[in-house]
């Protein structure tokens, strides 16, 4: 979840959310479809605080990014378990259709993206960290534009690929548009793509040239973010343009 805090975060209230619909994404990470009675919209890249309260009163709060594009009714998250996690391991594993918790949003306006701010468009992100460079991505599809975007993609195995298929689609129906995965621990025979961590020498041979003065984005871990951000720097690519977000375990 980003690491924001959201105590500077405009004053918003409280939205009941009820869940439509759990999609299963990898094993470990499912997408939480929500209807939202009252939710004002968002813009792509923006994030929710969620809030649940136990019986004894206990509450417990989260911020995850928002998967979906504005254009869609509904509200996703993309939320994986954590093992030893407080929330996560209710949202996905025990939470059902028809079930309800409080969200609060949009929060955020530094790392976001629509299809007016142009292009080129150059999305890095590890893990669950593509959730709102994917909501980029859709919002980007429902307007049919031909932004030349690049998305690099460090997962851990195929397995754990978010998505998988629905940007397999979006690269095969728009030539604009280049998906590039690479896999950091396990890959299987024939796997065409990238097998290590992202690195400087695969942001220079996947990404835009600086002359091209692409937006960047990147979402992941604390060291994926910050080695990726230096070494767009080392290359050349305007500090201005690089927008990112880190996420993490909760302290």
């Amino acid at each position: 979840m980003p690491e924001i805090d959201s105590a500077s975060a405009p004053r918003l209230e409280w939205l009941a959310a009820e869940v439509r619909e759990i999609i299963p994404e990898t094993k470990r990470v499912s997408s939480l479809v929500l209807d939202v009675p009252g939710w004002r919209g968002h813009l792509p890249g923006q994030h929710v605080s969620i809030r649940l309260t136990g019986e004894d009163g206990y509450q417990a709060l989260r911020l995850y990014s928002i998967a979906s594009p504005p254009e869609t009714p509904q509200v996703v998250l993309t939320v994986e378990r954590i093992d030893d996690g407080e929330v996560s391991p209710y949202l996905v594993g025990e939470l059902r259709p028809g079930d309800r918790f409080e969200l609060r949003g949009p929060i955020g306006g530094y790392f976001v993206w629509t299809v007016a701010s142009g292009g080129p468009l150059f999305l890095i992100g590890g893990g669950s960290g593509v959730a709102p460079l994917m909501a980029m991505l859709r919002h980007r599809a429902a307007h049919a534009s031909r932004v030349p975007t690049r998305l690099l993609y460090s997962s851990r195995s195929e397995a754990e690929i978010i998505y998988r298929d629905e940007l397999a689609h979006l690269a095969a129906t728009d030539d604009s548009l280049r998906i590039i995965h690479t896999l950091t621990r396990e890959h299987p025979a024939g796997w065409s793509g990238e097998t290590r961590r992202i690195d400087r020498q695969m942001l220079a041979d996947v990404g835009f040239a600086p002359e091209a003065k692409p937006q960047v984005f990147v979402c992941g871990s604390n060291g994926l973010v910050e080695s990726a951000a230096q070494h767009l720097i080392d290359l050349g690519h305007d500090p201005l343009a690089i927008r990112t977000e880190r996420f993490g375990p909760t302290t």
